[in-house]
């Protein structure tokens, strides 16, 4: 019932004057959409129409069954790297088989609600293989930008900066003035006319001059892949087999993985640039099944894209209908206007694409992760630098890994364990560390405040301290656990260690217990075996019942004074008049 409120309430109040909006917004969406899904699909290996059948069947999926009203999908920058490799290792036709896989991954993280947990993945790990992609992309493209002959496309980055090096002399110069009137065209249109696609416009000039000007000077997209089909994708369901998908599991996890990221991501911008709410399972579901069945017409992967997202709501989208009419638009200028395409320069497509990698970068946040010059610096530069030099598959794993050991490490500092005495001089005697000298520790109550999170990481040092720093099995231990906010199974096994073993000779106490640690102690039954009436809600009624408990005979004659009541507790019965004055006067 949710689920349909949810579909139809995306249209409520829809009305012809959205439909305009949505019309509107599609139809400059769709024209963008065209230089950008061509340079996509030929950035990652494939001919260009294949970009162009994705972004009109993804980008019609994508609306129709994902969780924002104004995402708009298709192929997009960030999959490049990853494509580009399961091209060149796998080929085209097994490039299809693990974008369906990937599209399938996508439906169980949509049907289990893993959307969710998406955005547990650390910043600095999204942040360093975003602005690495972003660096292969830019590089990539220099060879077409220049007009190099020649040069051989590598999975890795640095063979290719070598065949650049190696085929600079063949620069064409026909080419940079090509690549070089589309790069200002791009960059000069939203100053002067910011509702105009800047990308097509800077093609659309750039290949004007390039046929009149300077006449198959430069290397055109018919000259390269042969000329793009004006005909709809045809259907076609790829051979899958057990083998290939042990084969290409891998790489489909990545890029669902890769897709989920920059779907979500793409949600929450069109989320803070309208005040709605995505829903972020449906939108993975959406993104699943347009993953799944886009590869079946020769379409690549595709994800929510997030520059035509925001594109699409700055010309008033109201509706998931406008990504509908964008993938429609697609369909009709293929039809119509395909033969003319084969005549665009790889010259105009190269600036677009460095335009796309300038803005994906993510300069800034880059920037501002590195100068703090913390842990998560040291991951962001580590899965930037593995993303470039290594592959995007070692990048998100070894991030992800040394994200989580540094988050280990840091929480695992945060837990300290003191012993502490009450201070007579504060007004509330309250419970502090400092108060522990080696004349200043009561020889039979040991209280120890324990303060952080009590995990794996940080148990083992948490028995250490209380075993380095206890004194000839005291009578009673007080653990004070009021800071402790979280104990895993690991944490409670070295608890009831230190308390099976203490309790042998003395009382166990604890106070200030907070309910998930309580609850991890009851199912283990180590709450019951140090028995309910020694667990205290306050630090003050413990010291009372641990008073209450002292041998009274090794009391006599302590020096220590660590308590109120050692004064009394210390002396015979004929001085206690005496000890009291002299402790009242101190």
């Amino acid at each position: 019932m949710q689920r349909k409120w949810f579909f139809i309430g995306r249209y409520s109040g829809y009305s012809l004057q959205s439909f305009q909006k949505d019309l509107l917004s599609g139809l400059v969406v769709g024209v963008i959409a065209i230089p950008l899904g061509m340079a996509f699909a030929i950035a990652s290996g494939v001919n260009p129409e294949y970009g162009i059948y994705t972004t009109i069947i993804a980008g019609i999926l994508i609306s129709l069954f994902g969780g924002s009203k104004f995402q708009i999908g298709g192929p997009t920058g960030a999959f490049i790297p990853i494509l580009f490799g399961i091209v060149m290792t796998y080929g085209y036709e097994n490039l299809l088989i693990a974008g369906f896989i990937a599209g399938v991954i996508l439906c169980f993280m949509g049907i289990f609600r893993i959307g969710s947990l998406i955005k547990f993945i650390p910043r600095p790990v999204t942040i360093g293989f975003t602005s690495g992609i972003a660096v292969i992309i830019f590089i990539g493209q220099l060879a077409n930008f220049l007009g190099l002959t020649g040069v051989e496309k590598h999975e890795s980055f640095l063979r290719n900066i070598r065949e650049i090096i190696l085929h600079f002399h063949t620069i064409n110069v026909y080419s940079v003035l090509t690549a070089g009137l589309c790069l200002i065209t791009v960059i000069l249109t939203p100053k002067f006319m910011s509702k105009v696609p800047g990308s097509l416009i800077g093609l659309l000039v750039s290949t004007l001059a390039a046929m009149f000007l300077y006449p198959n000077q430069v290397a055109t997209i018919g000259s390269t892949f042969g000329d793009i089909p004006s005909s709809i994708p045809r259907f076609g369901f790829p051979e899958i087999t057990f083998e290939k998908i042990q084969l290409l599991i891998g790489p489909a996890f990545i890029i669902a993985l890769l897709g989920g990221i920059e779907s979500l991501l793409s949600a929450v911008v069109a989320d803070g640039m309208t005040k709605s709410k995505h829903h972020s399972n449906r939108e993975l579901l959406g993104q699943g099944i347009a993953n799944m069945i886009t590869p079946l017409f020769g379409g690549i992967p595709a994800t929510g894209a997030i520059a035509r997202t925001a594109t699409n709501i700055k010309n008033g989208a109201i509706s998931p209908l406008s990504g509908m009419i964008h993938g429609i638009v697609v369909l009709l200028i293929l039809v119509l206007f395909a033969p003319y395409a084969s005549n665009i320069p790889l010259a105009s497509m190269a600036p677009i694409l460095m335009v796309v990698a300038w803005n994906m970068s993510e300069r800034k946040e880059f920037y501002h992760v590195l100068k703090t010059k913390t842990e998560d610096s040291l991951v962001l530069v580590v899965t930037f630098l593995l993303t470039i030099f290594v592959n995007l598959t070692i990048a998100v794993e070894v991030g992800l890994i040394l994200a989580i050991v540094l988050f280990t490490k840091r929480m695992s500092d945060m837990l300290v364990t003191s012993k502490s005495l009450p201070n007579p001089k504060n007004k509330h005697e309250k419970i502090q560390t400092h108060m522990v000298t080696d004349t200043h520790d009561c020889p039979q109550i040991s209280i120890y405040n324990v303060e952080g999170p009590l995990f794996f990481g940080a148990a083992q040092a948490f028995e250490q301290s209380i075993m380095n720093t206890i004194n000839n099995n005291p009578r009673v231990i007080l653990l004070r656990m009021g800071k402790v906010p979280f104990v895993d199974t690991t944490g409670e096994f070295y608890v009831s260690g230190i308390v099976k073993d203490l309790s042998k000779h003395g009382v166990i106490l604890i106070s200030g217990l907070k309910p998930q640690p309580k609850s991890v102690l009851k199912k283990t039954g180590i709450y019951d075996f140090i028995g309910e009436e020694h667990f205290f809600e306050h630090t003050g009624d413990a010291i009372n019942f641990a008073l209450k408990h002292l041998n009274k005979e090794q009391c006599f004659g302590c020096k220590h004074f660590a308590f109120r009541e050692c004064a009394v507790l210390s002396c015979q019965k004929s001085d206690i008049g005496q000890i009291r004055k002299v402790a009242d006067s101190s």
